[in-house]
């Protein structure tokens, strides 16, 4: 099915015009787990190779493509993803916290890198990624991987369902919460919640809050809201302007204003 849900994608309305992305609610049986699959196709034979940019959710990620699959761990800063020629990805986005069940890897190892699903899962990973490779349609790839989830389920795991739970809260929460707000209102300390998205995220609570509020940020602008970037900015709980030109070139690479720029040149 398709989607509206740009969050995250960066200057959405400019990909659109170069590939197609759709995404589907995963099982039942591992919905606890998934967030959800998207698929990404693209056709850009007789054209330029397009780069899309992507401020990616503080999840991993199993994405196979051309019959290699790989799982991509949480990225601090921009994701920069060229497409050139025709193709397709398909990909599993985990719940935040998810992953860390599944592999007996320390998610801050992950954190900003990708791995081939062979040395993630071992001759478990290649049999898998053989299986999706060997099916054209997207809904059996998908199939094979939920399988292949549901085959590891764990029994119980305290420590994510807290995670979540946090995190569900976060995204409930006014922009500009801080760690500490968020820690009494689930009545931990602030160094036991550190600790805890430390171990199931590999990043701490503040950088999620804090990715959470630049998707935002970038949602507002690409649809038009950044008129007046100093209100946006205050909204959105920042000190003041600077403060908020600081944070977002450090996560997208340009400024709240040339990114604005950009945004208005696609519409």
């Amino acid at each position: 099915m398709a989607t509206a849900d740009t969050r995250g994608i960066l200057n959405p309305q400019r990909g659109a015009s170069h590939f197609a992305l759709t995404r589907h609610a995963p099982a039942p049986e591992v919905a606890e787990r998934i967030d959800r699959h998207w698929i990404v196709r693209w056709d850009l034979r007789g054209r330029s190779p397009f780069t899309q940019d992507v401020l990616p959710h503080p999840c991993v990620n199993l994405v196979f493509q051309e019959g290699e699959g790989r799982v991509f761990g949480v990225v601090r800063h921009r994701f920069s993803r060229r497409l050139e020629g025709a193709g397709m990805a398909v990909g599993t986005k985990f719940r935040p916290g998810a992953f860390a069940a599944f592999v007996d890897i320390p998610m801050s190892r992950l954190v900003g890198r990708s791995l081939p699903v062979t040395e993630a899962f071992g001759a478990d990973g290649a049999r898998l990624e053989r299986e999706v490779a060997r099916h054209d349609d997207e809904a059996e790839q998908v199939a094979a991987v939920e399988r292949f989830v549901a085959d590891r389920l764990p029994a119980d795991d305290e420590g994510f369902e807290l995670v979540r739970e946090v995190v569900a809260d976060m995204l409930t929460l006014p922009p500009g919460a801080r760690v500490e707000e968020v820690a009494a209102r689930h009545d931990l300390s602030e160094r036991t919640l550190q600790r805890l998205f430390r171990r199931y995220v590999g990043l701490g609570p503040k950088w999620v809050l804090q990715r959470y509020r630049l998707h935002e940020a970038a949602e507002r602008m690409a649809a038009g809201e950044g008129d007046d970037l100093t209100r946006l900015a205050l909204e959105l709980g920042y000190f003041d302007l600077p403060h908020f030109t600081t944070h977002f070139r450090r996560a997208v690479g340009r400024s709240p204003a040339a990114f604005l720029e950009a945004c208005r040149a696609a519409a």
